[in-house]
């Protein structure tokens, strides 16, 4: 049985607004700061990788394992706020900057890894909206498995896209200048913080709407 083209177009649509790959490169911008540009690519590409197992593990799996550790989407978007404005404020008053100055050899592939899992794999491009909007497209797939391959193809292709944009930042920094840059850090670690804190926000009002 064929998928329905409006199920292909509604989980394309749903994942691309609420990844929003274009709206992340200024955080690309913030977070990789003072890296060089093949460390950069890097971190694109491990990010988007991470992203995409931990939206295919939520299609294939994300209801359950929620259910089984009894864990709440308003309980996870609370502690994803959290650790996202201890993120934002390091970048607000400079020290990830300063930071990333002195790394060197290992420590600068080590800092790849910690960047590329956690602030831009998660919550930012696999975060809590991701994350539910899968699981529940995943439940419009009601078991079939060519809708989970198409809706997995889908995030594939999302995941793509962040790639594709991610490779661009360069060109968006080399425009800014070194003043630019320091600047738009020191604002995106501002408009970070309001995420987080809006994150942990809404978790704590779905936790007492439930």
């Amino acid at each position: 049985m064929p998928v329905p083209l409006d199920y292909v177009v509604a989980a394309l649509v749903t994942l691309l607004v609420v990844v929003d790959p274009i709206g992340l490169t200024p955080a690309f911008l913030g977070v990789t700061a003072g890296l060089p540009r093949h460390a950069r690519r890097q971190v694109a590409i491990r990010a988007s990788l991470i992203a995409f197992a931990i939206l295919t593990g939520a299609a294939l799996a994300g209801d359950w394992l929620l259910r089984t550790l009894s864990i709440s989407l308003p309980a996870f978007r609370i502690a994803g706020g959290l650790l996202l404005f201890s993120i934002a404020s390091e970048m607000a008053f400079g020290v990830r900057i300063a930071r990333q100055s002195e790394t060197a050899g290992k420590a600068v592939e080590e800092h790849v890894r910690d960047i590329a899992a956690f602030p831009l794999a998660i919550p930012l491009m696999a975060g809590p909206g991701a994350i539910t909007a899968t699981v529940l497209l995943a439940g419009r797939a009601s078991g079939d498995p060519l809708r989970l391959g198409v809706l997995i193809a889908i995030i594939a292709t999302v995941m793509a896209s962040c790639l594709l944009v991610f490779s661009f930042a360069a060109q968006v920094e080399r425009l800014l200048g070194r003043t630019g840059n320091t600047v738009l850090s020191r604002l995106l670690g501002v408009l970070l913080a309001a995420m987080a804190v809006q994150f942990v926000v809404d978790g704590v009002k779905a936790l007492i709407a439930g």
